[in-house]
C-alpha cells in the first residue's frame, strides 16, 4: 500500500498573520498612545482597538515599554522594516547633494514628512514622562538618537566648506528645530499646511547657518 505523500508545512501563510497583527498592534498602539497618553494606555486597551486577544500583544511585544519603543522606530522611519533612517535611500540622497542651500531645503522636507509621523507620539511621550519611567527612558533615548543624527548632518555640513557657523552650532540649531515642536505650533496649532513649514524651515536654516 503506498503511503501518501507529506506536503511539506508551509508557514508563510502564518508568518504573513503574525506581521499584520503586529502591524496592526503598533497602529492601536501609536493612536492610543496619543489620543488617551501613555500612561492610561494598558495592553488590553491596544488588544482591543487592534482586535487581537491580550496574549497576543505579550507574545509580541512582551510588554508596553516594548510597544512604545517599536511604535517609535516605525513612526520613525514610516514602516516596519528594520532600517535606520539616515541608512534610508532619501537620507542619502540628502548627503549626496553637494550644494548645502539645496541640501537644507529638501532636508525641511524630509523632517516635515517625519515629524507628521512622530511629533504627536513625541509630545505624547514627553508629557507621560514625568510620571512614567519608561516613557521618561524613551524620551531620553529619542533625543539621545535626534542628536547624534544631526551630528552626523553637522558634520557632512561643514564638510563641503559652506558653512557660515561653527559645526557644533550648526547641530545644536537643526537638533534644537527638529523635535516636532515648531511643527506643532505652526501646522497643528496655527494651520499652515506641510509645505508652508518646510519652505520656511529650509530657509530659517539656510539664514541662520550659511553665508
Amino acid at each position: 500500500m503506498t503511503e501518501p505523500v507529506k506536503r511539506p508545512y508551509d508557514s508563510s501563510r502564518r508568518r504573513e498573520q503574525a506581521r499584520e497583527n503586529r502591524r496592526r498592534i503598533l497602529s492601536a498602539a501609536h493612536s492610543l498612545f496619543v489620543t488617551r497618553g501613555y500612561g492610561r494606555t494598558t495592553i488590553a486597551d491596544v488588544a482591543a482597538e487592534a482586535g487581537v486577544a491580550p496574549e497576543t500583544v505579550y507574545s509580541a511585544f512582551k510588554n508596553k515599554p516594548a510597544l512604545l519603543h517599536r511604535a517609535w522606530d516605525v513612526a520613525v522611519g514610516g514602516d516596519d522594516q528594520d532600517v535606520p533612517l539616515l541608512e534610508r535611500p532619501e537620507a542619502r540622497a540628502l548627503f549626496a547633494e553637494p550644494d548645502l542651500r539645496a541640501r537644507f531645503a529638501a532636508f525641511a522636507v524630509f523632517n516635515t514628512a517625519a515629524m507628521r509621523r512622530t511629533a504627536r507620539l513625541h509630545l505624547a511621550v514627553r508629557g507621560a514622562a514625568a510620571s512614567e519611567p519608561a516613557a521618561a527612558a524613551m524620551l531620553e533615548e529619542i533625543d539621545r538618537q535626534r542628536l547624534e543624527a544631526m551630528t552626523r548632518h553637522a558634520r557632512a555640513a561643514a564638510a563641503t566648506g559652506q558653512l557660515a557657523v561653527a559645526e557644533d552650532e550648526c547641530r545644536d540649531v537643526l537638533w534644537s528645530t527638529t523635535d516636532g515642536t515648531l511643527w506643532h505650533q505652526l501646522v497643528e496649532r496655527r494651520g499652515w499646511s506641510d509645505e508652508r513649514y518646510a519652505a520656511w524651515l529650509g530657509r530659517l536654516w539656510v539664514a541662520a547657518l550659511l553665508p
